[in-house]
């Protein structure tokens, strides 16, 4: 059994990753009880509301007004990242924490998103960040750990190339 939480990969942080898969569902569940669909949003903030919309498109809204076919097209690509991710996290050493978080934020937020596109057909987000009255397309903690991850992976990329030089 101490041998199972010892794991010797980067899949040690798949934890990481369900983590955010649950907080992922579980807010956008809090939400869809809490607040009525379409709403103008409970302000937190002077820049952040909440909100409860859908996105049947990808970040941003990309491709949102398309008839339905981008909802497979998004499942599929997310489900084949998420898993060229973990074949990536099990290769990587258990000593490379800054890339298996960076890997294991954006599996767990591209699966976020995924379980709302089977299940519901859409994506629902719910943080509306505004500056100077322009509103962002809201977005979700699935997409923040894609964003977060992602910012990471590109940290990462960037210093190694700078203690290889």
């Amino acid at each position: 059994m101490g041998r199972l939480f010892r794991c010797e990969s980067g899949l040690r942080w798949l934890w990481l990753a369900a983590l955010v898969l649950i907080l992922d569902q579980l807010t956008k569940y809090w939400v869809s009880i809490s607040i009525p669909y379409g709403f103008q949003g409970i302000e937190l903030t002077p820049f952040l509301n909440l909100v409860y919309v859908f996105n049947p498109g990808a970040a941003f809204s990309f491709l949102a007004d398309e008839s339905g076919w981008q909802r497979w097209l998004f499942t599929g690509f997310a489900i084949v990242i998420a898993i060229v991710l973990s074949v990536w996290l099990k290769r990587l050493p258990a000593k490379s924490r800054w890339l298996g978080i960076a890997i294991a934020l954006i599996i767990g937020g591209a699966l976020g998103n995924v379980i709302d596109r089977i299940h519901l057909g859409h994506v629902i987000d719910f943080i509306d960040f505004h500056l100077g009255g322009s509103h962002y397309p809201a977005f979700n903690l699935a997409d923040s750990g894609i964003c977060v991850g992602a910012v990471m992976l590109v940290l990462e990329s960037i210093f190694n190339k700078k203690k290889e030089s």
